[in-house]
């Protein structure tokens, strides 16, 4: 929270590591942006935080995939098969976009 009030904390690596740490775990399923809750949805107003802090510390990159090419901030999802996950090509997902066991993921 205090480095979405002040981007100037980015360039310490604490914070760098919390914006990962929190990354990794919306990509394991560990937290989720919003979440049903007794009285409807809940916001996880931190967690949305993070994601925007992602893009502002990630670095763009081409990633060349023949025949395909791509020009982007964020990591491409890896490892379908100990995932449990089929991807049918072109199917692609970034990093970060939690996919459950047993998803057939479609272009």
């Amino acid at each position: 929270t205090a480095a979405f009030a002040n981007r100037d904390l980015l360039k310490d690596a604490i914070y760098i590591d919390a914006v990962k740490a929190t990354i990794e775990k919306i990509d394991k399923g560990q937290l989720r942006v919003a979440e049903p809750g007794e009285n409807g949805w809940i916001v996880n107003e931190w967690v949305k935080q993070a994601i925007l802090l992602y893009f502002g510390i990630q670095q763009m990159q081409t990633r060349d995939m023949p025949p395909f090419e791509f020009y982007d901030k964020m990591l491409l999802k890896s490892n379908y098969k100990e995932l449990g996950v089929r991807a049918v090509p072109p199917a692609t997902a970034r990093y970060g976009a939690y996919i459950a066991k047993n998803v057939v993921l479609m272009p």
